[in-house]
């Protein structure tokens, strides 16, 4: 069967745009912002049509065993098949663990059976610096370059200097690398998590202006 391939940029814009409503204080533990843009994501994906499944299970051959998915999405249509799922559309694994971050990777484009090699896959990693990210990404062409997938790659990490949480996407097709665009991420007046894109988040634009008259 043909890939059937989403635009992944445009699930991380609706990330960005949607991030408050996820309700999420300086009093929620990561458990909770794990299980908040988990349920997004699943959420997301019944709308569009796909059975979402929390903590479902794929096969690693290398493992030798059966490893969790964080989200899945399963496709189904009657018309075509009725005693089985036409194919996994989405793959979606978050880590908060900085150490993780290869771990992650491997569970996004393990080698699994026919059935489970996802259309999609969505990756949203804690990193402990933005060098980590080319490391990273190098690996995930590496990857994908046999998997042919569609990904998203989301990476987080704290930049000191402005007192932001970086949001770094960077989306691949099967022939690599397509697009990349950036958010930050810090909490309201109010103590509520928020997201925007960095172009539009107005202190940082006001010390760009400040540095380019200096």
């Amino acid at each position: 069967m043909e890939k059937q391939y989403f635009n992944l940029m445009q699930f991380f814009d609706g990330y960005v745009r949607n991030y408050r409503r996820m309700n999420l204080t300086h009093l929620h533990n990561r458990s909770m912002f794990t299980k908040r843009e988990i349920d997004y994501f699943a959420n997301l994906g019944e709308m569009l049509g796909f059975d979402a499944f929390v903590e479902d299970s794929k096969f690693d051959r290398i493992k030798g065993r059966s490893r969790p998915m964080d989200l899945s999405w399963w496709k189904w249509d009657a018309r075509k098949d009725k005693e089985n799922f036409l194919y996994l559309a989405l793959h979606l694994e978050r880590e908060n663990v900085w150490d993780k971050d290869v771990d992650t990777i491997e569970k996004l484009f393990s080698k699994t059976e026919e059935a489970y090699v996802p259309h999609n896959v969505i990756g949203i990693q804690y990193i402990e610096s933005v060098e980590r990210i080319t490391v990273l990404n190098e690996l995930i062409s590496k990857r994908n370059s046999i998997q042919k997938s569609n990904a998203l790659m989301i990476y987080r990490y704290y930049d000191s200097d402005n007192d932001i949480e970086r949001v770094n996407a960077y989306y691949f097709t099967p022939s690599g690398l397509r697009e990349s665009r950036r958010a930050v991420c810090k909490q309201d007046e109010s103590n509520y998590w928020f997201m925007s894109f960095e172009e539009e988040f107005a202190p940082l634009q006001d010390k760009k202006k400040v540095t380019d008259l200096i």
